[in-house]
């Protein structure tokens, strides 16, 4: 009876947590629908394109992250002035978003430019980088609308509004999937463009976000206002130091994860294409999954904002507490299903009977480092909204970089394991990160009560 009486005390925040973080995670999924879906349609053209996709979509992703990682930052700064209803600062900060995330995103696609004419000095086969060329160069282009877009989202989850950037992913999405149909297979009247036909789909359901999310914002009041406290000039330097100081950190920290996650992809293309396509496989379903995740995380780092601006440090890690008994049962779920549908699961990107084999074996490997991986996301959403995330950036580099990849490199090769010993690097780095970053929270949260 007892633990009923405490599940009951419970449900008021697991529902809180829920309403925000639901549209979070459609919103996340929708994102990483986007990549499932070119894997997916080009997938059926064999185990090369299906590589040259994943290749091109591994590259590009580290620099997506570096953008979206600096567009973090807006939410919890937003959230906090929101739940102190000064509605003038978070404007202000939603304004110079905008100017950062647009400058950002030019360089980027600059940068991603010049790295292109590196695609070959990767350890690649030459067939593999022939084809993820044109699908990668459409990306590139991509991430300009993309970084507007997400100024826009960022700051709408700052003040509470998760539900608006579901809507517009999950369009955009549909269009992705529409002309993918269209420019991947060469139906209605277009040309069978292959690779290079996912990443143009991609291309123009990314043009469309911006647009989409402009529309909202001009026909809802309540949003409209925040364009009044906009100037002809940008809040200068002050305003952007802000974003950066605390975008710059989860910037980097994103970067130095996915980078574990492409390097490895690269290093899988130095063992076989059969492992790289299976590799990817597993890990186009594990970026879904992950989004639940990640969406437990984001709404944590709203709920987290908002009680940190107004000095609610119980509610704070009651909320916080909540999202991991809410992650622990989701990656619970997630496990036991790697583990029972191994077989199965690949079957949506391919038939062929080897790439099924290897990813058979690998979806036991991304089933056991499910919960250290539930477990630091999580923490990394409450460090975020207690805007504590300097340290998380080193703790990110000792786990991911110095401690995964090697472990990573030394089971695979040197160990002889093959493709499971590159998973292992994976265990045992989010197994790290997970001890690091929640014992910087609990320090953190006492430190908040002590004042």
């Amino acid at each position: 009876m007892r633990m009923f009486r405490s599940l009951r005390a419970w449900l008021p925040q697991y529902r809180e947590n829920l309403s925000l973080a639901l549209p979070v995670m459609l919103s996340q999924v929708g994102q990483v629908v986007v990549q499932l879906c070119d894997n997916a349609m080009v997938g059926h053209l064999g185990a090369l394109s299906l590589a040259a996709v994943s290749f091109g979509g591994a590259v590009f992703v580290i620099f997506l992250f570096f953008g979206t990682g600096i567009s973090m930052g807006l939410t919890p700064l937003v959230g906090e002035m929101y739940a102190r209803h000064d509605y003038r600062t978070s404007a202000r900060l939603f304004q110079n978003a905008l100017v950062l995330n647009s400058v950002v995103g030019i360089l980027l696609f600059v940068v991603l430019q010049v790295f292109g004419q590196c695609l070959g000095l990767m350890g690649q086969s030459e067939e593999v980088v022939a084809e993820a060329a044109p699908y990668y160069n459409y990306l590139a282009w991509s991430i300009i609308p993309f970084m507007i877009f997400a100024a826009f989202k960022q700051f709408l989850e700052g003040v509470g509004n998760t539900m608006t950037g579901m809507v517009v992913v999950l369009t955009a999405n549909a269009i992705n999937i529409f002309f993918n149909y269209l420019l991947i297979y060469g139906h209605g009247g277009f040309p069978a463009m292959g690779a290079a036909g996912a990443g143009l789909a991609t291309l123009i359901s990314r043009i469309c976000m911006p647009l989409f999310v402009l529309i909202y914002f001009i026909r809802v009041p309540s949003l409209r206002r925040y364009f009044r406290f906009f100037t002809w000039i940008a809040q200068g330097w002050r305003m952007t130091r802000r974003l950066l100081a605390v975008g710059l950190p989860i910037s980097m920290q994103m970067v130095l994860e996915v980078s574990a996650f492409a390097l490895t992809l690269i290093m899988m293309g130095w063992i076989g294409t059969v492992e790289q396509a299976a590799h990817q496989v597993v890990l186009s379903i594990s970026n879904i999954v992950y989004m639940i995740i990640v969406g437990i995380s984001s709404a944590t780092t709203i709920m987290v904002s908002h009680r940190y601006g107004v000095g609610d440090y119980r509610g704070l890690r009651r909320a916080a507490t909540a999202s991991w008994h809410l992650g622990l049962v989701a990656n619970g779920l997630t496990m036991t299903c790697f583990i029972l549908f191994r077989h199965w699961l690949p079957l949506m990107f391919t038939s062929d009977e080897a790439v099924l084999a290897v990813a058979a074996q690998l979806f036991v490997m991304a089933a056991i480092y499910q919960i250290p991986d539930g477990l630091q996301t999580i923490a990394l959403g409450v460090l975020r909204g207690m805007q504590d995330v300097r340290v998380t950036m080193n703790y990110a580099f000792v786990a991911y970089i110095v401690i995964n990849l090697p472990v990573g490199y030394l089971c695979a090769f040197t160990l002889r394991l093959g493709a499971p010993g590159l998973w292992i690097g994976f265990i045992v780095g989010l197994t790290v990160a997970a001890i690091l970053f929640i014992t910087r929270y609990r320090r953190a949260a006492r430190r908040l009560v002590r004042e």
